[in-house]
């Protein structure tokens, strides 16, 4: 009967660590804490998620800034969007890392 008892005490504690070393899932349309998605493409948008920090960067703010000169502040898509072409997009990531 104590065998039972440790095996069943056993088999609770090791159900626990599984659960806790399970990555935790979140929604796809939901980036992880400390990121933003961002939306860019002219016509077709693609997404992307990128570090909040790159909001002070001043080659993002100009991005932003144009875009926002351009095309005010619609954002349909749920993020904010950038109606520029990627390359360029990509391009001016590339310089902030």
């Amino acid at each position: 009967m104590a065998f039972v008892r440790n095996l069943l005490g056993a088999k609770k504690i090791l159900g626990r660590s599984i659960t806790a070393a399970a990555p935790r899932k979140r929604a796809p349309s939901s980036p992880p804490k400390g990121f933003l998605v961002v939306y860019v493409g002219e016509s077709q948008k693609k997404r992307y998620v990128v570090p909040i920090s790159y909001l002070s960067k001043p080659s993002f703010q100009a991005l932003l800034s144009k875009s926002e000169e351009e095309f005010g502040f619609d954002h349909p898509m749920g993020g904010l969007t950038i109606p520029c072409p990627e390359y360029t997009f990509i391009n001016v990531i590339s310089r902030l890392r």
